[in-house]
C-alpha cells in the first residue's frame, strides 16, 4: 500500500476508543438499523479514516486498497469454486461422494467424516479455497440428513482455519517462523500436534453442541435457480471421477507448497524455469481453474448431446456469489482502513512494554491486533516481529520453545474473527447467516479455537522446558 501520512496521530488509548466506537456503529447500523451489510462497511469505513485522521486526499487510495487487495485473493477463488460447487451439485457428483461417506462412516458421524475430510483437504490448501470447494458435499450432506447446516458446516470450516493457522506451509506459520529462526519441520509437527486436538474440541464437539441448538437452513447459495436440462443430459457420475475432481486442486496445490518449501530449505533451486513453472500450476486460482475446465468436460461435455448447457450452469453460479465477494471485499476495506490509521502498530507497542512472559506477550498482542485490525496474517507478523529481539540468537530458548511460541502466536492470530475479518463475511454469506448469528457462532468458536491452541502451546513449551 502507498504510504499514508496522517493529518494528525491519535494515541493509542484514543486509537482503542475509535476502533471500538467503529465496531459498535458497524454492528448497529447491520443489527439494529437492518442496513445491508455491504453499504454499512463502506459507510463505517470512510468515517473511521477521516476520524483516525486519514486526509481527504488519501482516502480513496485506502478504501481501494484494502477493498482491491481482499478481492484479488478471494474474488477468483469463490468464482471458480462456485462454478465447480455448481456442477457437482447439479451433475449429481455431491450426492454421489455423500452416499461414499455416508456408507464409510454411517449417519451419525457425518460431521466428523466432514471435519476430517476437511483436516485433509486443509493441509495444502488455504481456507477460503477449502470451503469453496466442500460447500456443495457440506450442503448436500445437510439436506439429506436434516437439521441445522451448523452441524454439518462448523466441523468442515474450522478444520480448514485450524489447519491455515497451526501447520505449514501455510503462509502464517512460515512467515512466523522466519521471523523468529524456527524450525519449519519441527513447526509442521507440533502444528499438527495442536491443530488436531484444538479442532477436535473446537470445531467438532462446539460445531455439534451449537449445531443442535441454533438451526439454519441450507442456503441456496450455489443453486442458481432451477436447471433441469442440465439435470437430464448428465446422468450422475463416477465416484472416482467426484474424488478425482476434489484431490486435483489439493495435489496441485500440495505440489506448489512442496516445491515453495523445498525451494527455502535448500533442496532444488527456487528459481529455476522448471520449478517456477510446475508451482505455477499449483497457484490457488491456477488450481482451481484447471478443475473447472476438467469438471466440465468430465460432468458435462462428454455427456451432454449441447455444450451451451454447460456455459449455462457455470454461468448460473456467479450471480449468487456476487453478494459473498461484494460484502467480503467491503470487510477488507474496513480493515484496511483501520491497519492505515496504525491502531495495531500503536496497540502492540503499547502492550509490548507490559512486562509479560514472551509466550504470554507474544498470545495477547497478535489477539489484541487481530481483534483491533482484522487480518489474521497482519496479526501474526506484526506479534512476531516485536518478540523477535528477544528470541532469535538468546541461549535461554531451545528450538522446541521457540516452536511452541511460534505456535502460540498462531493462536493469538485466529482469536475472535468479527465484523473487520474479510473471512467473518465468508463464512456469514455461504451459510447464510445474518451478523447476530455469526457472532454467537463464528465469532466465538474462532475464540475457543486460539484459546485452546494458545493452552496446548503453553503445555508444550511448560513440558519442553523441563528437559
Amino acid at each position: 500500500m502507498t504510504d499514508i501520512e496522517l493529518a494528525w496521530t491519535l494515541s493509542a488509548p484514543a486509537l482503542l476508543a475509535l476502533a471500538a466506537a467503529a465496531i459498535a456503529l458497524l454492528l448497529l447500523l447491520i443489527i439494529r438499523a437492518r442496513l445491508h451489510a455491504f453499504i454499512a462497511l463502506v459507510i463505517v469505513s470512510v468515517l473511521t479514516a477521516l476520524a483516525s485522521g486519514i486526509r481527504p486526499g488519501d482516502l480513496i487510495d485506502v478504501l481501494y486498497d484494502g477493498f482491491g487487495s481482499t478481492l484479488a485473493s478471494v474474488a477468483l477463488l469463490v468464482g471458480l469454486g462456485a462454478m465447480l460447487g455448481r456442477m457437482l451439485e447439479l451433475s449429481g457428483g455431491a450426492e454421489v461422494l455423500t452416499d461414499a461417506l455416508i456408507r464409510l462412516f454411517g449417519e451419525k458421524r457425518a460431521p466428523l467424516a466432514l471435519g476430517v475430510t476437511s483436516l485433509l483437504f486443509g493441509f495444502p490448501i488455504f481456507f477460503d479455497a477449502g470451503l469453496v470447494v466442500m460447500l456443495p458435499i457440506i450442503f448436500t450432506i445437510a439436506r439429506r440428513l436434516g437439521g441445522s447446516l451448523l452441524l454439518y458446516a462448523l466441523p468442515a470450516a474450522m478444520a480448514f482455519s485450524a489447519m491455515h493457522i497451526f501447520v505449514p506451509p501455510h503462509p502464517g506459520p512460515v512467515a512466523a517462523s522466519g521471523l523468529l529462526g524456527a524450525n519449519v519441520g519441527l513447526v509442521l509437527i507440533c502444528g499438527l500436534i495442536v491443530a488436531i486436538p484444538a479442532w477436535y474440541l473446537t470445531g467438532y464437539l462446539f460445531g455439534v453442541f451449537v449445531g443442535k441448538r441454533i438451526d439454519v437452513a441450507v442456503p441456496d447459495v450455489l443453486s442458481g435457480g432451477k436447471n433441469d436440462e442440465f439435470a437430464e443430459f448428465a446422468s450422475k457420475p463416477k465416484l472416482s471421477h467426484v474424488v478425482f475432481l476434489l484431490v486435483l486442486p489439493l495435489v496441485l496445490i500440495f505440489l506448489n507448497t512442496g516445491l515453495d518449501f523445498a525451494g527455502q530449505a535448500g533442496w532444488v533451486d527456487a528459481e529455476a524455469t522448471a520449478v517456477t513453472s510446475l508451482r505455477l500450476l499449483g497457484e490457488t486460482p491456477i488450481a482451481l481453474l484447471i478443475t473447472v475446465v476438467i469438471a466440465m468436460w468430465l460432468l458435462g461435455w462428454h455427456q451432454s448431446k449441447d455444450r451451451s448447457l454447460v456455459e449455462n450452469v457455470v454461468d448460473s453460479a456467479l450471480g449468487p456469489v456476487c453478494s459473498i465477494v461484494l460484502i467480503t471485499g467491503a470487510g477488507g476495506m474496513f480493515g484496511g482502513v483501520l491497519r492505515a490509521s496504525g491502531i495495531g502498530d500503536s496497540l502492540a507497542d503499547s502492550l509490548a512494554a507490559l512486562g509479560l512472559p514472551v509466550i504470554v506477550a507474544g498470545f495477547v498482542i497478535a489477539a489484541i491486533v487481530r481483534i483491533a485490525q482484522g487480518s489474521a496474517t497482519v496479526a501474526l507478523t506484526t506479534a512476531a516481529a516485536l518478540v523477535q529481539p528477544i528470541i532469535v540468537g538468546n541461549p535461554d530458548f531451545s528450538s522446541l520453545q521457540v516452536v511452541a511460541i511460534v505456535l502460540s502466536l498462531a493462536a493469538g492470530s485466529v482469536f475472535a474473527s468479527h465484523v473487520n475479518d474479510s473471512g467473518f463475511w465468508l463464512v456469514s454469506r455461504f451459510f447464510g447467516m445474518d451478523t447476530k448469528t455469526t457472532l454467537k457462532t463464528w465469532t466465538v468458536g474462532q475464540t475457543i479455537l486460539g484459546l485452546v491452541g494458545f493452552a496446548l502451546s503453553l503445555i508444550l513449551y511448560g513440558v519442553v522446558s523441563l528437559f
